[in-house]
């Protein structure tokens, strides 16, 4: 007798699509259909699906070395890598680390921080997605259904603001400001300095709603934690690699981060990713006290090269930069003709746009539902919701998408906000 065989149900699924094939920003079905695809896997194939140089070095090096586990011995990639992350991440960023994903590589750099600064505790910040192990889940306050039933957690975290000036109602510098005061607050409050490790922040939330902090915020949070010695992490798991029009999103806000947290889009889809911080500071972690079988994998490292190397030629930031001002430009154009477009957010090709009840203007995650379904049966386009009350939609393409392609997109969108008025 054959024995009933099927995937566990815990995923949660945005579509019963069975697709076989993909191609830069397009998956094909196994009936032939097309879909354009703005969710990128979750902004991981930075490149587009199977980009023919990340295709053939990953061939290549699958018939050189499958696995070379970095603690028995060191495989040619590891270096190089190494130094092409050094060569497009901060000044201050000059160590790695290899992992597999963004959750390991956070869980990473926390034993990091506490490990360097023998201090117990970690600030995070509200709305903030960091993962589903135990210790990012602890992490994690984007929404209770990422965490409902799996208490108790890894102590020892602490939960700041992070200004919201589209639903406060205040203008950023004074959301800004309230923010600051509030980390002030709890360290004067629940966890002083001197037991605080790092603060760890996505400068552009992701499952929080694609909220990018605003400068003040950062800048007043950064000289804080370098005041009263408090390692600065920046979560770049899902802004990296160019998503935010520059390579990662510390750089739009002129900082050199302590460590550094990378996945998604470093590999173009092969699992991998890396903690970056200082050797003075990598120096201060135990021997032995971290690893991982798989961390620095062959493949993923041949993958990340060859998408660092597309990344970096001439003129592909550019792109990012004009589809994304094109993408947000249509945005705000279906905003002042549509009133159940809320807000319009983000940098590069990593946007928000909230979906609200046009009479109270509360958040209309039922809508957002309808929206999807409809952009995906009658406009052939893949989008996914995020924020803590579901009501935003994220747009987050492949970084090689076109003019056209950003076009169509809009086009399928404004469709669905109309048919679901």
């Amino acid at each position: 007798m054959t024995k009933n065989v099927r995937l566990a149900p815990v995923w949660s699924q945005l579509s019963n699509l069975d697709v076989v094939s993909g191609s830069g920003a397009i998956v094909t079905t196994a009936s032939g259909e097309e879909y354009l695809d703005f969710t990128a896997g979750i902004a991981v194939t930075s490149t587009g699906h199977c980009h023919p140089r990340v295709v053939e070095a990953i061939r290549d090096q699958a018939g050189k070395f499958i696995h070379a586990q970095v603690n028995i011995y060191t495989h040619n990639l590891l270096a190089p890598l190494a130094q092409r992350l050094g060569d497009i991440t901060p000044e201050s960023i000059d160590t790695f680390f290899f992992s597999n994903s963004g959750a390991e590589a956070t869980e990473g750099a926390v034993k990091l921080a506490k490990a360097a600064t023998k201090k117990p505790h970690i600030v995070v910040f509200q709305g903030s997605f960091h993962g589903r192990t135990a210790q990012t889940m602890a992490m994690t306050t984007a929404k209770t259904g990422y965490k409902a039933g799996y208490a108790p957690f890894p102590s020892g975290i602490f939960i700041s603001a992070f200004p919201d000036p589209a639903t406060s109602g205040d203008d950023p510098s004074t959301a800004a400001k309230k923010a600051l005061a509030q980390f002030d607050l709890v360290l004067a409050s629940h966890t002083a300095p001197s037991e605080t490790a790092a603060v760890v922040i996505e400068l552009v939330q992701g499952e929080g709603g694609y909220f990018p902090a605003s400068e003040e915020f950062v800048t007043g949070l950064y000289e804080r934690c370098k005041a009263k010695g408090i390692l600065f992490v920046a979560d770049e798991v899902q802004s990296g690699f160019g998503r935010t029009g520059k390579m990662f999103a510390v750089e739009h806000f002129g900082i050199d981060p302590d460590i550094m947290v990378m996945a998604k889009g470093i590999a173009s889809g092969f699992p991998m990713s890396a903690v970056g911080s200082s050797y003075e500071l990598m120096s201060r972690w135990p021997v032995g006290s971290h690893g991982g079988t798989y961390g620095g994998n062959p493949i993923g490292a041949a993958a990340a090269l060859a998408t660092i190397d597309v990344l970096t030629e001439e003129g592909f930031l550019d792109n990012v930069v004009a589809r994304g001002e094109q993408l947000r430009n249509g945005l705000l154009e279906l905003k002042a003709q549509y009133a159940t477009i809320g807000d319009v957010r983000g940098l590069g090709i990593m946007i928000g746009s909230t979906i609200v009840d046009p009479e109270t203007k509360k958040p209309d995650a039922e809508r957002v539902n309808r929206i999807l379904a409809h952009g995906r049966e009658h406009g052939k386009l893949l989008l996914l919701n995020a924020g803590t009350y579901n009501n935003v939609i994220r747009w987050m393409p492949p970084l090689i998408v076109n003019e056209s392609q950003v076009s169509q997109a809009l086009a399928a969108f404004e469709a669905a906000i109309k048919a679901t008025m």
